[in-house]
């Protein structure tokens, strides 16, 4: 199979049951390169048997990991997965079509779409699980990452074209290890609003999470997914309103914030 110019980035750790996955999706990739923050796992020994670079470095949050990696990778066109993520075969031929053009181009990103994984099985309706679009393909001179501690996005100019077929994302395999995601990116949110001193309005609690659930259950169709899009409703406005309490403690009572450090460490859920 003929390879373009182009580094398929994935920031790990912890990942041995699906970087294998990841990186074998993308086999037309000049270069694959894992950045790596201490998994003590077989995350590295499988990234490097099936082709990838391994660089290790320490945790230095989701933007500025990103940044890192960008900066490592020996091609400007980069497509980013996480580990948990794959191309689809379909996105991979339509890639390997539509690359020599790209690169050619002047454009700073390219959307996918990305297509999830939920319980097993795909959601069907649910409009962000079903077609969301990312910006994961990007030059790095024309396209950055955010320094978001948490949700992440790539700032650039311009317009920017958009693949047709999906990538899979495996999303959580059960709801423990959802909930465990659920609290690290609340913990990383709620830092951030701190740094930015952003006010605490406590009374919108209540909305924020009935609005939250309505608009996952009925205005993004989760409804029609059955008792799995209930679930994924349900959990999106807990986080919501769980984001809202977390960050009152943390003004109301700020030696909250390294005492949760701590446990989440310990209990290595953050790092």
């Amino acid at each position: 199979m003929p390879t373009f110019p182009l580094t398929l980035a994935v920031i790990t750790h912890n990942e041995s049951g699906s970087i294998a996955r990841c990186l074998d999706s993308v086999s037309f990739a000049a270069e694959k390169l894992v950045v790596d923050s201490g998994s003590d796992d077989d995350t590295v020994a499988i990234a490097r048997a099936h082709g990838a670079r391994v660089i290790h470095q320490d945790w230095l949050g989701f933007g500025a990991q990103r940044n890192f990696a960008s900066a490592q990778c020996a091609h400007d066109w980069i497509l980013v997965l996480d580990a948990d993520e794959y191309l689809s075969p379909e996105l991979a031929a339509e890639l390997q079509q539509r690359l020599p053009a790209l690169i050619a181009g002047d454009a700073a990103v390219a959307y996918l779409r990305r297509r999830t994984i939920y319980m097993g099985r795909p959601m069907r309706w649910y409009r962000p699980s079903v077609g969301e679009k990312l910006a994961r393909l990007y030059h790095r001179g024309r396209a950055r990452w955010s320094d978001a501690r948490v949700h992440e996005s790539l700032r650039f100019d311009g317009a920017a074209p958009t693949l047709r077929a999906p990538f899979d994302h495996a999303n959580n395999p059960t709801l423990p290890h959802k909930q465990l995601k659920v609290l690290r990116y609340a913990e990383l949110k709620c830092r951030d609003w701190l740094d930015k001193g952003k006010p605490v309005r406590m009374w919108q609690a209540p909305f924020v999470y009935v609005l939250a659930f309505l608009k996952d259950y009925v205005f993004r169709l989760a409804c029609l997914d059955g008792w799995r899009g209930f679930l994924i409703a349900q959990t999106a406005a807990s986080y919501a309103l769980y984001k809202r309490m977390r960050y009152y403690e943390m003004v109301n009572h700020p030696e909250s914030v390294a005492s949760a450090m701590a446990l989440l460490r310990k209990h290595e859920i953050d790092r």
